[in-house]
């Protein structure tokens, strides 16, 4: 694969890289620390305290939706979106980008 999309760095991915980038994004969407400990079996939290601090995840870009039905809210909530306010009879969702 590497050869044929011309890019070296595609050789230096192996499954410790993918198991860093797996935790890094559990952690990034659950903001649980303790989840990704027992994920990745660790005993000590300081080595799980890694992931915290691999990407910068902070924007300001968010995903923005609204939800009138407790179906809405709970499909929005799976996914996700946490709460903001409401207004008007409709609750307003986000999500970072």
């Amino acid at each position: 694969m590497a050869f044929k999309l011309q890019n070296k760095r595609i050789e230096k991915i192996t499954f410790h890289t993918l198991r860093h980038w797996n935790a890094t994004m559990k952690y990034y969407k659950t903001k649980d620390i303790l989840h990704v400990m027992r994920l990745l079996g660790h005993k000590n939290i300081n080595n799980t305290l890694l992931y915290t601090q691999l990407v910068n995840f902070e924007s300001n870009e968010y995903h923005v939706k609204t939800a009138s039905t407790a179906n809405e809210i709970k499909e929005l909530l799976e996914v996700g979106f946490e709460y903001v306010c409401e207004k008007d009879g409709l609750m307003f969702f986000r999500k970072r980008k």
